[in-house]
């Protein structure tokens, strides 16, 4: 039996959240890439609320730019804002997909400007 890519991302999703979940002192990092643009965002999971935001489609400097810097610059810009509101430790999402790519070097930004996974 073979699944359409949103089906079988899905299914990987569907697994992962069922074991990493965000709170207050350390939130979940949750990546969303879409085929232009990157987001990324620190969710508080036991209240439902997203802490902080960043994507590439609001960043001046992230237009005009390849995919994987753009995705650099979301990584930092979302680890100087947590480390403005005191957050220092998340817990990873890579959203159902690869932790390859842009995913991958999102992640690697956030940890060199200061997150801990």
């Amino acid at each position: 039996m073979s699944f359409s890519k949103e089906a079988r991302r899905a299914k990987i999703r569907t697994r992962i959240r069922s074991t990493v979940q965000g709170t207050a002192e350390r939130p979940r990092l949750s990546v969303f890439r879409s085929n232009k643009q990157i987001y990324a965002q620190l969710i508080d999971d036991q209240k439902g609320v997203t802490i902080i935001a960043a994507a590439s489609n609001v960043m001046k400097e992230a237009q005009n730019v390849a995919k994987l810097d753009q995705a650099k610059m979301v990584g930092k810009t979302i680890a100087e804002r947590a480390k403005a509101a005191g957050i220092s430790e998340v817990v990873f999402d890579r959203g159902g997909y690869l932790y390859h790519g842009r995913v991958k070097s999102l992640a690697e930004a956030a940890r060199e400007a200061g997150l801990k996974f």
